[in-house]
């Protein structure tokens, strides 16, 4: 499991645009995050922009597998996400969602919302606004960011690991009978993988230009220098001062 990194901070590319991908468990968030503290960039999670528009579509009503109706529905919330990489916010029609989007309903629903192409189109064009108006920069971590989302990013990195490391961390971030169950775990997170890896739209894809990291075995102080430094040479190829 992962755990929150301190460091000290170092000197941020000028709006250097950074896209993370990768499937759930790779330590993603926690990676995202601390690279973007170090660098004074901003923050954006996607997942939790879909986790946001699918709890607002299980507490309105909304049949998940229903595509029809997910896609009629997909413009009636309002989204907002803070980002603040040490206090990162998401609201629903000005609600904090931050903790009920975590629950076991949404992340059961969340694929089949994922999946309508509506959906994706609306919050495709929230995240590229939020991206292109970051004035420090960002970090943008999702599924489809450096294919679909932005692929002009600066720097595209796709996060990997064993299923069995991914299933290992993720058990350790629930609570109670649902972490003791590991074998259950990895088998929702390879049920996720397929699902997210063979939508029609935008899947889940590593960008050609791409750099793979390998966190199976790196602890997260690790992976963040490694991104870090991955960050700090983008920046230089791209003319900007690191």
């Amino acid at each position: 499991m992962f755990v929150t990194v301190e460091t000290a901070a170092r000197t941020a590319p000028a709006a250097v645009i950074v896209a993370i991908d990768g499937p759930s468990g790779t330590g993603k968030s926690s990676t995202s995050k601390a690279v973007a503290a170090q660098l004074g960039l901003q923050y954006l999670d996607t997942g939790a922009q879909y986790r946001a528009i699918t709890w607002w579509m299980l507490n309105n009503g909304i049949d998940v597998h229903d595509a029809e109706a997910v896609a009629a529905a997909a413009d009636k919330p309002a989204i907002i996400s803070g980002t603040d990489p040490r206090t990162p916010t998401i609201t629903v029609d000005g609600a904090d969602a931050s903790g009920p989007i975590r629950t076991q309903q949404v992340t059961s629903a969340v694929s089949a919302v994922s999946a309508v192409p509506e959906v994706r189109a609306r919050l495709t064009e929230l995240q590229r606004t939020i991206a292109r108006s970051a004035e420090r920069g960002v970090v943008v971590e999702g599924r489809d960011i450096g294919t679909t989302v932005l692929p002009d990013a600066d720097l595209k990195v796709f996060l990997t690991a064993s299923a069995e490391a991914r299933a290992a961390r993720r058990s350790g971030e629930l609570t109670g009978k649902e972490a003791t169950d590991l074998a259950a775990t990895r088998e929702a997170l390879v049920k996720r993988d397929a699902a997210d890896s063979g939508r029609k739209t935008s899947p889940l894809a590593k960008a050609a230009d791409a750099d793979e990291v390998d966190t199976t075995e790196l602890t997260l102080e690790q992976v963040v220098e490694c991104v870090v430094t991955l960050v700090e040479k983008a920046a230089r190829r791209a003319g900007q001062t690191a």
